[in-house]
C-alpha cells in the first residue's frame, strides 16, 4: 500500500508541492522520493525528508507542514539552486579551457610588451620634450641678453662719462629705457639697490615705490633676487608675473645687469607661456600616440584571441567529430567482441557441457529403468557412465570459467597464470610453448596483471588461428624501467602492406589495453615469425612490502 500524493499550497511557491505516491506506507522517505513545484523536479536531503516526514505524521492533514520546517526547506532549496548556478557558471568546457590556456599566455605577453613599449615611448618622448624645452628657453635667454646688451650700448656713452651722482645723466638714461618697449608685453625695468622702482613703462603703478620682499604667487622672491644678481654682475631669473596686455599671470624669464656706479638694476623679461603651451602640446601628443599604440595593440590582441578561439573551436569540433567516430567504432567493436564472446560461450555450452549433460540424463534414465526392473547389477554401468560424464562437465565448466576469468591470476599472480595458460595452449594445440620469467623485485598492480594476461591470451589465440607456428616463447621480466612481456612465434607473420602492420580487432584490443596503462606495444612481423613486445612503466610496479594479497605465494 502507498501513501496518497500530498499536495501542499504555500505562499510564494508558484504551484503546489506534490510528493511522490510511489513510496509504500511503511517505508521511510529517502533521497529517491521526488517532489516538484509547478513542474520542476528536485530532491530533498535526507535530514529534511525525515523532519518533514515526522511533521507530516504529527500534524493534522490540514496543516501537514509546520511553518519553521517548511521555511528552512525553502531556504536550503534556494541556497542549493544558487550554488548549482555558480558551479554551472564557473565550469568550463574542453574548448573553453583550450582557448583559455592558449589565450592567457598570449594576452600576458602582449600586455607586458605594451607596458614596456608605453614606458619606453614615454621616457624617450619626455627626454626629447625636456631637450626641446631647454633649447627654447636657451633661445629666449640669448634673445634677452641681446636686448639688454643693445640697450646698454644705447646709453653707454652717457653712463661712461657720468659720475655716480649725476642726476641729469640718470634721468636721460631712464627716459631712454622707458622708450624701449617691444611686442605686446616687452619692456625694460630699472630698480636701485634699495628696491625702489625707477622705470616700468607698461606698469607705471610700480614706479617710485619700494618693492623689497616682493614675491610671486608661488612665493619666489623677485626684486630681492634682481638686486642679488645685479650685485654679482648679471644673471637670469624665472618667476610668475602679470602680463601687461591681459593681466593674466604667466611664467617670465628676466635678464638683469648691474650698473655698479649708479647702484642700478637694469633688465628686461619675456613670457614663456608659449614654451609651456608647446611643451604641454608635445606631452599631449605623446600621450595620444601612446593611447593609439595601446589601441592598435589591443586590436591585434583581440584579433589574435579571436583567431585562437576560432582555431580552438574548429580543432575541438574536429576532434569531437573524430572522437565521436572513434567512440562509435569502439562501441561497435565492443559489441562485436561481446557477441563473439557470447557466441563462443554459447557454443562451448551447447557443444560441450550441454551434450555431456544430455548423456548424463540418458545414463541416469537408463539406470533408473534397470533399477525399476530390479536389475541392480546392470544399473551400475550407466551410473558409472553418468558419473564420468559429470566429471567431464565439471572439467569443462572449470575450463570455461578459467578462460573468462582465471582464478590462478587472483590466487597466485601473473607468472603462474601465464604458465598455466601456456601449458593449456600447448596441450590443446600441440604447439611447443616455452614460458620464462624472473620474479620481480617490484610487483605489478592488479590492472597491469589483467592487461598482460589478456594480451597474452589474445596473442596465443591469434597464433593458434592464423600463424601456423610450431614454436612459441613467452618471456616476462621486470627491470629498472618497469616490466616487459615478449611473445614470439615462428609462424608466417602478419599479412600487411609494406611498412604497415595489420590492425585487426585483436591487435587493436591489445593496443587499447596497453594505452590505458600508459605503456607501449610493439609488433615486429616478418616471414620468419612475429614478435609482440609489451612494456609497462615503473609506475605500475608496487614496492615489495605493498603486497595486496599476503596469503599468495607468487607475486609476479
Amino acid at each position: 500500500m502507498s501513501d496518497p500524493p500530498l499536495h501542499i499550497h504555500y505562499p510564494g511557491v508558484p504551484g503546489p508541492i506534490v510528493s511522490s505516491a510511489r513510496q509504500p506506507s511503511y517505508a521511510r522517505m529517502n533521497v529517491n522520493t521526488y517532489y516538484y513545484v509547478a513542474g520542476p523536479v528536485f530532491r530533498w536531503d535526507m535530514p529534511e525528508i525525515e523532519r518533514i516526514r515526522l511533521a507530516y505524521h504529527q500534524n493534522s492533514m490540514s496543516d501537514p507542514f509546520n511553518r519553521p520546517i517548511f521555511l528552512q526547506f525553502l531556504r536550503s532549496l534556494r541556497i542549493d539552486s544558487t550554488m548549482r548556478g555558480v558551479r554551472n557558471l564557473i565550469s568550463l568546457t574542453y574548448a573553453q579551457k583550450l582557448s583559455l590556456v592558449a589565450a592567457i599566455p598570449l594576452i600576458a605577453a602582449v600586455a607586458a610588451i605594451a607596458l614596456v613599449v608605453a614606458y619606453e615611448s614615454r621616457a624617450t618622448a619626455e627626454s626629447e620634450i625636456q631637450a626641446l624645452e631647454r633649447r627654447l628657453i636657451e633661445a629666449k635667454k640669448d634673445e634677452l641678453r641681446n636686448y639688454v646688451t643693445q640697450a646698454r650700448n644705447g646709453f653707454a656713452y652717457i653712463y661712461g662719462r657720468a659720475s655716480p651722482d649725476d642726476e641729469i645723466a640718470k634721468n636721460l638714461v631712464a627716459q631712454i629705457l622707458s622708450a624701449m618697449i617691444y611686442g605686446k608685453d616687452g619692456f625694460f625695468f630699472v630698480y636701485d639697490y634699495d628696491g625702489n622702482n625707477l622705470v616700468s613703462p607698461r606698469q607705471t603703478e610700480f614706479i617710485n615705490r619700494n618693492w623689497v620682499g616682493l614675491t610671486d604667487s608661488d612665493g619666489t622672491p623677485i626684486v630681492d633676487e634682481f638686486i642679488s644678481l645685479a650685485r654679482q654682475g648679471a644673471g637670469w631669473h624665472s618667476f610668475m608675473w602679470q602680463k601687461p596686455s591681459t593681466g593674466e599671470e604667466a611664467q617670465m624669464i628676466a635678464y638683469v645687469v648691474g650698473l655698479q656706479d649708479w647702484r642700478w638694476v637694469v633688465g628686461t623679461g619675456v613670457f614663456i607661456d608659449d614654451i609651456v603651451a608647446t611643451v604641454a602640446n608635445a606631452r599631449a601628443e605623446v600621450e595620444a600616440r601612446v593611447q593609439r599604440t595601446f589601441m592598435y595593440i589591443g586590436g591585434i590582441v583581440l584579433a589574435a584571441v579571436l583567431i585562437v578561439f576560432a582555431s580552438g573551436m574548429l580543432l575541438n569540433f574536429r576532434e569531437r567529430r573524430l572522437a565521436d567516430a572513434k567512440l562509435k567504432e569502439l562501441t561497435q567493436r565492443v559489441l562485436d567482441a561481446q557477441e563473439e564472446e557470447r557466441g563462443r560461450v554459447a557454443r562451448e555450452l551447447h557443444d560441450g557441457i550441454s551434450q555431456i549433460l544430455v548423456g548424463v540424463r540418458y545414463a541416469l534414465d537408463n539406470a533408473r529403468r534397470r533399477l525399476i526392473r530390479g536389475d541392480d547389477t546392470a544399473a551400475q554401468e550407466p551410473l558409472q557412465t553418468g558419473i564420468d560424464n559429470l566429471a567431464t562437465a565439471i572439467t569443462e565448466v572449470r575450463r570455461i570459467s578459467r578462460d573468462l576469468r582465471p582464478g590462478v591470476l587472483d590466487d597466485l599472480g601473473l607468472g603462474p597464470a601465464l604458465k598455466a595458460l601456456t601449458n593449456d595452449f600447448s596441450e590443446r594445440t600441440g604447439i611447443e610453448t616455452e614460458f620464462s620469467t624472473v620474479v620481480f623485485r617490484n610487483r605489478l598492480d592488479q590492472d597491469s596483471k589483467i592487461a598482460l594476461y589478456r594480451i597474452a591470451q589474445e596473442a596465443l589465440t591469434n597464433i593458434e588461428r592464423h600463424a601456423g607456428a610450431t614454436r612459441v616463447t613467452i618471456d616476462l621480466r621486470g627491470h629498472k624501467k618497469g616490466a616487459t612481456m615478449r611473445i614470439t612465434d615462428n609462424g608466417r607473420g602478419l599479412r600487411s602492406e609494406p611498412g604497415h602492420v595489420s590492425t585487426g580487432i585483436g591487435l587493436r584490443n591489445m593496443q587499447e589495453r596497453i594505452e590505458q596503462l600508459d605503456g607501449t606495444l610493439r609488433i615486429l612481423s616478418s616471414r620468419g615469425g612475429t614478435a609482440i613486445e609489451v612494456s609497462l612503466p615503473l609506475s605500475h610496479m608496487l614496492p615489495p612490502q605493498e603486497d595486496p594479497t599476503p596469503k599468495r605465494k607468487a607475486g609476479y
